[in-house]
């Protein structure tokens, strides 16, 4: 169809399509505006619909399929809307893997359409053919394979759909080439509806609020769930209203204010000892948004055992998977706090806090340095001169822990990282769609040497669509998470965590069109950070730190607070 002759047929109601035009078409009825992809021979017809398109979607182009699936997740993540990627069959297919587990784990809503040959095809081994939907079954919410186009366009919106519905996560559409050329009927329709999920009935909500308020040393852990929920605000009053003490999961980053007085910190693995030490003394638990992992409650037989616990989930299968609940309310985060307010009353609990406070006095503080970069500095004064408004995304490691630990957040959507896999190489890719998805806002990209070396050819992207993202290298010259636990528990036995890697950061991002400078001083540190906030181009600053810098404090997996780590 020419371009003319689409134009000539926006406004009917019914139009003969093909398969390629009504998956742009639902694209842009489901206001998936924006996609991140990578052309390939089974998806020339979707890129051609494409083309023809360009005025109403926008197509990245990345420099590798799992960059664009990070992209797409980052976008998500950012704005709340489901991010969309687009990807050819066979090696193009199976380099989404990665990315979709990653949307998967966090529950980041996601649509990913791949191409695949021919539908005779399907089935002999034809060339660049994989059963992409049998790859992803474990990793998705759900897989369609589109085998007749008549279907597409309904196939389609069901993806956007479930994508969003209940607890987010990625659902795969895969698309043979010739449905893509294959024409039939189009009927537009508007954006999908999502349904609501069920509701706790008012008994049990009461219930739990009886149990808050009876509560003498009550603390409220919460997670990511709140973020997809947009309930930060409901869970600030609950906070506030029953005066409790709070901590977060790394994905509740941002959810209340960094500095907030009842914010007590990161809880698990490596947040602070007052976190770790109030869930073990409290009477009552209520655990908002959040599954308790492995990396919040590292002993379940012991965690939290003094308390009665509330669990607040959209997902009725994470209820007692982990930890064991008391009582549970299970649906949407922000409704459920919306009923259970009227019924919180108002507290003090005046002794528990200044238990707290005690503990306080004995959280692990790092020590400062006027002449050699430290981590925690580093990330202080990113926090300062970027503002509150920044988003941080980081990839995975050390730099990952010292961004989550220091990072001030203060607005939910700031602080973006993979959570449950744990993808490193996330980071590149979720700092583009995140800066796609929010332009006026400051994107920071936090990441360490060994995981850069694993996204470092998406800087092509970043040049391409002058994307201003400031990439802020932790380089350790190690892989800094691996060689600590060698460390702490293997007796400094370092295999394989010191690839003796000659790369030189500022002359790699030259060569990609962007500027790089390296810094070993604070002072040099955050000249070259203000520099980069001022010039708003595109710049990797590499920071030499020491390879034998620890994230501080620690819980070795399987333990409890008698466990902690502080030196």
């Amino acid at each position: 169809m020419t371009k003319e002759r689409k134009r000539s047929l926006w406004n009917e109601k019914n139009m003969l399509l093909t398969g390629a035009e009504i998956i742009a078409e639902v694209l842009i009825e489901q206001g998936a505006t924006t996609i991140f992809g990578y052309p390939g021979g089974a998806v020339l017809n979707i890129y051609d619909a494409l083309y023809e398109y360009r005025d109403k979607i926008r197509h990245i182009m990345t420099a590798h399929e799992e960059g664009a699936s990070h992209a797409a997740d980052g976008y998500a993540r950012a704005t709340g809307k489901t991010g969309v990627v687009l990807a050819t069959s066979g090696p193009g297919a199976t380099n989404l893997v990665t990315g979709i587990a990653t949307a998967y784990m966090d529950s980041v809503p996601l649509v990913a359409l791949t191409g695949n040959v021919g539908t005779s095809l399907i089935g002999r081994d034809s060339f660049q053919e994989v059963y992409i939907a049998g790859i992803t079954m474990p990793i998705t919410k759900h897989n369609f394979v589109v085998r007749d186009v008549s279907q597409l366009a309904d196939i389609l919106r069901d993806a956007f759909r479930i994508a969003r519905t209940g607890r987010c996560g990625p659902v795969l559409v895969d698309i043979p080439k010739d449905v893509t050329a294959a024409k039939t009927e189009f009927e537009r329709a508007g954006p999908v509806e999502i349904p609501e999920p069920p509701m706790p009935v008012q008994e049990d909500i009461l219930h739990a609020a009886e149990i808050i308020n009876s509560a003498k040393r009550p603390i409220i852990y919460f997670g990511g769930g709140v973020v997809s929920s947009g309930a930060s605000e409901k869970l600030a009053a609950l906070i506030h209203t029953a005066n409790i003490p709070a901590c977060h999961t790394i994905m509740g980053t941002g959810v209340l204010a960094d500095d907030d007085p009842l914010n007590l910190g990161m809880i698990g693995m490596h947040g602070c000892f007052t976190t770790n030490k109030a869930i073990d003394e409290a009477d009552v638990v209520v655990a908002v948004g959040t599954r308790f992992s492995d990396r919040v409650a590292l002993n379940t037989k012991k965690f939290a055992g003094r308390a009665t616990i509330i669990h607040i989930d959209i997902d009725p299968s994470e209820i007692s998977k982990n930890v064991p609940a008391d009582c549970s309310l299970i649906g949407d985060v922000d409704r459920i706090l919306t009923e259970l307010l009227p019924a919180i009353s108002a507290a003090e609990h005046r002794e528990w806090k200044d238990q707290v406070a005690e503990w306080q006095k004995a959280d692990y503080v790092p020590e400062d340095s006027d002449t050699t970069l430290k981590p925690h500095q580093i990330i202080h004064t990113i926090s300062r001169l970027a503002g509150e408004d920044a988003i941080f995304v980081t990839d995975v490691g050390q730099h990952q822990m010292w961004a989550a630990q220091y990072c001030g957040r203060s607005k939910p959507r700031s602080f973006l990282t993979s959570g449950g896999l744990g993808t490193m190489g996330f980071g590149y890719g979720a700092a583009i769609g995140a800066k796609i998805a929010q332009p006026n806002r400051r994107v920071i990209h936090i990441t360490g040497d060994g995981s850069f070396h694993m996204n470092l050819n998406e800087a092509c992207t970043v040049a391409s669509y002058n994307l201003p993202i400031i990439t802020v290298i932790m380089n350790n010259t190690v892989l800094g998470m691996v060689r600590q636990w060698q460390t702490v528990f293997y007796g400094g036995r370092y295999s394989s965590t010191s690839p003796e890697r000659k790369t030189d950061f500022p002359k790699v991002a030259e060569g990609f069109g962007l500027s790089g400078v390296r810094v070993t001083t604070p002072q040099e540190f955050e000249q070259a950070f203000a520099k980069a906030l001022e010039d708003n181009k595109p710049v990797w600053i590499e920071c030499m730190i020491d390879k034998d810098e620890k994230v501080l404090p620690m819980i070795p997996a399987g333990g409890t607070i008698e466990d902690m780590i502080t030196e």
